[in-house]
């Protein structure tokens, strides 16, 4: 059974104009991919899709056989954007907690099995040592860390991440795709980003939207494929970094400082 299956599904926010058109593709269990795609061509409304929280106009959306609205428990999610209060004095332990989809209040109280759950969670990306930690006093990376640590805490089984590494530096961006290629083993990753230099070791495939969308092996994407994704908004970048042979390639427009 497919983790993912979209097929012939197709949306529009307006009548007269169509966002997704046509999209079928199947993710298999435990195999992860890379979505990229130019800006308005359509990520935000497949992951919208993807959760439950809009339907297609046409077409069949099937995440481990049911539709996705029952089985959004499944997938945990990681937004792009995420802001805490750096003067707040919330621990990491409880900032995973915001992850778990209590029988209580989301916010609290917190189950025994909750914070066993987080506890888990933590460990799964190497920080258990930081659980009691004030959140704001973690490092770039292992903020990162914590809140993959808040996806995975419901134990899904799909990992879904909206272009996590934006507006970080490089290191932190090692070390995220390196805690992730580890996960990779044990779950489905479905990861939203424009920067395929350090995905390409680990991720099979790389799923390309721009109202159209199509699977490609990662290791068939080149120039030419990216050119006809993004037209000519597009720079490849080669990195000072341990990257496999190749270009570095990102999306034009997105922040690059690697190799300066």
């Amino acid at each position: 059974m497919a983790s993912i299956e979209f097929k012939n599904v197709s949306f529009g926010y307006e009548k007269d104009k169509i966002i997704i058109e046509d999209a079928s593709f199947e993710l298999e269990q435990e195999e992860s991919i890379c979505m990229v795609g130019p800006n308005g061509g359509g990520k935000s409304t497949l992951i919208k899709l993807l959760l439950g929280l809009i339907r297609p106009w046409t077409g069949q959306i099937r995440v481990f056989g049911n539709g996705p609205e029952s089985s959004r428990h499944l997938i945990g999610y990681m937004p792009q954007h995420l802001n805490f209060d750096d003067q707040f004095p919330i621990t990491t332990l409880e900032v995973t907690l915001m992850g778990c989809l209590s029988s209580g209040s989301k916010i609290g109280p917190y189950s025994r099995k909750d914070r066993a759950s987080a506890e888990a969670a933590l460990e799964k990306v190497n920080l258990g040592e930081m659980a009691k930690k004030r959140f704001s006093t973690l490092s770039g990376g292992q903020r990162q860390r914590a809140l993959i640590a808040r996806a995975l805490v419901s134990d899904p089984k799909i990992l879904l991440l909206d272009e996590p590494t934006a507006n970080v530096d490089q290191s932190v961006e090692e070390e995220f795709h390196n805690t992730l290629k580890e996960l990779a083993e044990q779950i489905s990753i479905v990861l939203v980003s424009h920067d395929l230099g350090f995905v390409s070791g680990w991720l099979e495939h790389v799923l390309c939207v721009n109202r159209s969308v199509h699977m490609h092996p990662t290791a068939s994407i080149d120039g030419k494929t990216l050119n006809e994704i993004f037209g000519d908004n597009i720079v490849a970048i080669r990195h000072d970094h341990d990257c496999p042979p190749g270009e570095h390639i990102h999306h034009h427009g997105e922040d690059c400082d690697h190799g300066k």
